[in-house]
């Protein structure tokens, strides 16, 4: 029963609490703030206790059926508690370094109200078993980011917020097609049941437009880029945290746990993959929107993990669960970086930056540690994840390999690029300084866990083993 209370509380608890915000807003902002993150760090707790049962093998179910092969249930096994917990622990800090972000603008009300309710639906589609309540929570974060993204009320803002929408709702109607085919060639949409089963050619085409689009891999990324007109810690929420993690975990969720990946698609995946690598490294050498670069370079990580995920070994799927909570914490500490330089110069072209780590030396620090991260210099935690997606990868084949040591390369220069344009050179802004306390720890955390993560690296590799061995395909 207690573990029952746990799993409802972790979902919930955002999901409903979010609603609340606005009312507990007019009567008092800084009570606004603080149950938001209360709500956040709630469910990132709830999962925390959670964890130890998933790593016992005797993951918590809370089931219910329906008529007509429906079903409404949660699951906390090793992987959902995994991704709850990545997910809430970002989106604690990214809530709290909006205290500072947004405090001056206009809609906060409703800004808290979306982001506490995005990571409601993420906790709740992490611990679905039911494909349609799958398909309703990824619609749910759908409108919170459309929300998000325009923020600002801006026409050319609302104009990309809308086209978020429409790509990532678009995708989804396409799974969700292939969803209900399932339906009827297996009489279920319930993962339990399906478990162990395959998937026709044309209905995993159908499945993948959702989970690509989510996630933003060429051909379907451009909304992401675009998506850099929100506030800061959206963009550290959409690119890092949460929105483009659904994507790589529904695939994870069904085509390592449940449905067989043909032998085609093991080879298709990685390609796409590959392509979307190299094409958003380039274009991430060439932009000099700060916010574009960081968002271009999400694009390219994600590969790395659809490569992990897909290449059919262990070594290779591991990685790319590894990469998810290092890709998230670094990837996130570098927009809220960026979003303290936007901040304070109000601008996002590094051409009109230069010398920044005189005045702003702690973001400086944590965009180093986060950058050094993504660029897999050891002994980060960036570091680990990558070596083993590229030793996942040289199984499979050597070439695909090889074009994504080519990809690790071209992140270090397009970040590199990046540092030294923004902190170091001729001061350009010398009267600057850092943000707000709130903003400040927080690019700060965000950068220390990037490398203790990779120090003290044990411990997630012992979750993400489990996790792997628990799965039992290889």
């Amino acid at each position: 029963m207690e573990g029952q209370v746990f799993l409802l509380a972790c979902i919930f608890t955002p999901l409903l609490g979010a609603f609340l915000l606005p009312l507990i807003g007019r009567f008092n902002v800084m009570a606004r703030n603080i149950c938001a993150l209360g709500f956040v760090i709630i469910a990132f707790l709830a999962a925390a206790f959670l964890l130890p049962r998933a790593m016992s093998g005797d993951p918590l179910l809370i089931y219910m059926e329906l008529p007509l092969g429906l079903s409404v249930g949660f699951l906390a096994d090793g992987l959902a508690v995994f991704m709850a917990m990545t997910s809430s622990l970002v989106a604690s800090v990214i809530v709290l370094y909006s205290f500072g972000y947004i405090e001056h603008y206009d809609n906060q009300n409703e800004y808290y109200l979306m982001v506490v309710l995005f990571i409601g639906a993420m906790m709740g589609l992490v611990f679905s078993t039911n494909l349609i309540c799958i398909y309703t929570f990824w619609e749910i974060s759908a409108i919170c980011c459309w929300r998000l993204i325009g923020f600002y009320r801006d026409k050319d803002i609302i104009r990309r917020a809308d086209k978020a929408f429409l790509m990532t709702v678009g995708g989804a109607l396409l799974m969700l097609v292939g969803f209900i085919a399932i339906y009827i060639q297996s009489g279920t949409f319930d993962l339990l049941e399906l478990k162990g089963t395959s998937m026709s050619n044309w209905v995993m085409v159908l499945v993948l437009f959702g989970i690509l689009s989510k996630s933003a891999t060429l051909p379907l990324h451009t909304w992401l880029p675009d998506a850099g007109v929100a506030p800061s810690p959206v963009t550290s929420l959409l690119h890092a945290a949460v929105l483009v993690k659904i994507g790589v975990y529904v695939f994870a969720r069904l085509f390592l746990v449940n449905f067989e990946l043909d032998v085609v698609w093991q080879t298709a995946v990685p390609i796409i993959a590959a392509v979307s690598a190299l094409v958003s490294a380039g274009a991430a050498l060439v932009e000099n929107d700060i916010k574009r670069i960081i968002a271009y370079s999400t694009i390219s990580q994600l590969a790395f993990i659809f490569l992990g995920l897909s290449c059919g070994n262990m070594v290779g799927a591991a990685g790319g669960l590894l990469y998810i909570l290092m890709h998230s914490l670094a990837k996130g500490g570098l927009f809220l970086c960026a979003g303290v330089v936007e901040h304070s110069l109000h601008t996002k072209d590094i051409r009109q930056m230069g010398g920044l780590s005189k005045c702003l030396p702690v973001t400086c620090v944590a965009f180093a540690l986060c950058a050094f991260s993504v660029m897999g210099i050891p002994p980060f935690g960036g570091f680990f994840s990558k070596y083993m997606v590229i030793n996942g990868a040289w199984e499979l084949d050597p070439w695909i390999a090889g074009v994504f040591i080519f990809g690790a390369v071209l992140t270090v220069v397009y970040l590199l690029r990046v540092f030294v344009k923004v902190f170091f050179g001729p001061v350009s802004h010398p009267d600057i300084r850092e943000g707000s306390w709130e903003m400040v720890f927080s690019v700060a955390l965000l950068g220390v866990l990037s490398l203790a993560f990779g120090i003290f690296i044990n411990l997630p590799s012992k979750l993400v083993s489990f996790i792997i061995e628990s799965i039992g395909r290889w």
